[in-house]
C-alpha cells in the first residue's frame, strides 16, 4: 500500500512511511530519502543534527478528501560557520515555513481562474487571506517580457473601476495567433504614464509589433508617436469612428423630430413610428425594404435622409476592401460632400477626421480593430461584477493574468494534477 502511495505522491527525495485517515482528511506521514542540508548561511554541507519540528504540509485532494503530507525535517549543524548554526533541509516540492505544496498552490491558482476567491476559500476550506497570499506570491503584478516570442497587435484603452468616480485605468494588451495577453494595468491615463511603460518593452519585440490600436484619445497616440515614430501604425479603431458619426446622425435626428412632432398630426407622427424605431436602431445601411420604409420619414425630413445617406456611405467605405490611398481619396471626398450639403451635425466629426486622418486611414493597410480589447474590457466587467469590485492595479492585473493565461501559466508550474 506504501508503494502506491509513493507512486502517487511522487515527490523528489521524499518517501511515505505510514497514514491514517481521520473523517475527510488524510495524513501521510513521509520523511526525506537525501541527507544533503546546506547551510544556510554560507551554502557548505553539514552534519546530521537531529530532526526539527514536525509540521504539517496540505496537499493535493486524493478521493475528494484534504491530504495532508506530515513531515519531520532533517536538520544540520555547519562546522565551518561561526556559531555552528543549525539549518533545516528544504525539499523542493513546498516553500520553506510553507503550509502548502507547491503542486496544491498551483492547484488553488487553477481553481481561482474564472472563479473568486471567496468561492475557491469556501470550496477548499482554506482561508480567504491564505488564498490571497498565494495569489500575491506566486503571480507577478508586472508582465514577464521573457514570456513573449512576438507582440503583434497592441491595444490601449480605458477602463472605469467605479462609475461615476472619474476613476479610469489603462488597460494595454496584445494580441497575437488570436491570443489576447495582457501586459499592463495603469493607474489614470495620462500621456507619461503610457508612454513610459511603452518604452520598457524590449528592443527585440519592438520589432515584432504590427500597429496600436486604440480610440482617438491624444494621450494614447502621442505616447505611441514618442515611443514607436513611424515604425509601427498607430490605427483608430473604427467602431470608435463609427460611433462618432453614427452620434452626428442621433443628434440631427433627435431635433428633426422635436420639429415633426410640433409640425405634424398625431395621426402623421404617429405612422413614422416603424421609420423612427428602423433609425434608433442605428444601423449603418439599409435594404430596399428598409429603405421604402424610411422614405416616409425622409419626405418630412430632407436633412435627415442626406445625413443617413452620407452615413451609409461612409461605413460602405469602410466595407470596401481597398488601400490606403483609394480609403484616403474617397474619405475626402465624402468630406467635400458633407460640406456641399450644408448640414453642420457632422461639423465635429469632420475636425476630429482631419486631425486624426493619418491613424483613420491606417486601419485600411491591416483591416485591423480594437476588438479584441473591447472584447477584454467585457472580461473586466465581468470580473469586476463577480469579485464585488476590484480597485487595486496591481490585484487586477492578477486576476486579469489568471483569466487570460492562468491555464497555460499555471499548466507549466503543476509537476502534478490533483488525484
Amino acid at each position: 500500500m506504501l508503494d502506491f502511495v509513493n507512486d502517487l505522491l511522487n515527490l523528489k527525495d521524499t518517501t511515505a512511511t505510514s497514514y491514517r485517515i481521520e473523517g475527510n482528511k488524510i495524513f501521510i506521514y513521509v520523511e526525506s530519502t537525501t541527507d544533503k542540508i546546506p547551510c544556510r548561511q554560507c551554502g557548505k554541507e553539514t552534519e546530521l543534527h537531529g530532526p526539527a519540528q514536525e509540521v504539517k504540509i496540505r496537499h493535493l485532494p486524493i478521493l475528494g478528501k484534504q491530504c495532508f503530507l506530515v513531515i519531520k525535517p532533517k536538520r544540520g549543524k555547519c562546522k565551518y560557520c561561526d556559531d555552528s548554526p543549525t539549518t533545516n533541509q528544504r525539499l523542493d516540492w513546498y516553500e520553506y515555513k510553507g503550509r502548502n505544496t507547491k503542486d496544491y498552490e498551483n492547484h488553488l491558482l487553477y481553481s481561482l481562474i474564472n472563479s473568486t476567491i471567496s468561492d475557491v476559500s469556501i470550496k477548499e476550506e482554506i482561508g480567504y487571506d491564505a488564498i490571497d497570499g498565494i495569489v500575491g506570491r506566486r503571480i507577478s503584478d508586472k508582465v514577464n517580457w521573457k514570456r513573449f516570442k512576438k507582440l503583434g497587435l497592441l491595444g490601449v484603452d480605458e477602463i472605469a473601476l467605479r462609475k461615476g468616480h472619474n476613476n479610469y485605468v489603462t488597460i494595454i494588451t496584445s494580441r497575437t495567433n488570436d491570443k489576447s495577453e495582457i501586459l499592463a494595468v495603469l493607474e489614470g491615463k495620462e500621456k507619461v504614464d503610457v508612454e513610459r511603460f511603452l518604452r520598457t518593452i524590449p528592443s527585440k519585440l519592438k520589432a515584432t509589433i504590427k500597429g496600436v490600436c486604440c480610440d482617438m484619445c491624444d494621450a494614447y497616440i502621442g505616447a505611441a508617436k514618442s515611443v514607436f515614430g513611424s515604425k509601427v501604425p498607430i490605427i483608430a479603431d473604427r467602431f470608435h469612428v463609427a460611433k462618432l458619426y453614427r452620434k452626428s446622425l442621433v443628434q440631427l435626428r433627435k431635433k428633426e423630430l422635436v420639429r415633426l412632432r410640433k409640425t405634424l398630426t398625431p395621426e402623421q407622427y404617429k405612422a413614422l413610428a416603424p421609420a423612427i424605431a428602423m433609425m434608433v436602431k442605428g444601423k449603418g445601411y439599409a435594404t430596399t425594404e428598409e429603405r421604402k420604409i424610411l422614405s416616409k420619414l425622409f419626405y418630412y425630413s430632407p436633412p435627415l435622409k442626406v445625413a443617413f445617406n452620407l452615413c451609409c456611405k461612409l461605413t460602405h467605405i469602410y466595407n470596401s476592401h481597398i488601400g490606403t490611398r483609394v480609403a484616403k481619396r474617397k474619405i475626402n471626398s465624402w468630406i467635400e460632400a458633407v460640406q456641399a450639403s450644408g448640414l453642420t451635425c457632422f461639423k465635429t466629426f469632420i475636425k476630429t477626421l482631419t486631425k486624426h486622418q493619418t491613424e483613420i486611414i491606417a486601419y485600411f493597410k491591416g483591416r485591423h480593430t480594437s476588438g479584441f480589447v473591447e472584447g477584454l474590457n467585457n472580461k473586466i466587467k465581468v470580473i469586476k461584477r463577480r469579485c464585488y469590485g476590484i480597485f487595486d492595479v496591481k490585484t487586477l492585473f492578477r486576476r486579469l493574468f489568471l483569466d487570460l493565461s492562468g491555464y497555460d501559466e499555471v499548466k507549466c508550474l503543476s509537476t502534478m494534477q490533483p488525484a
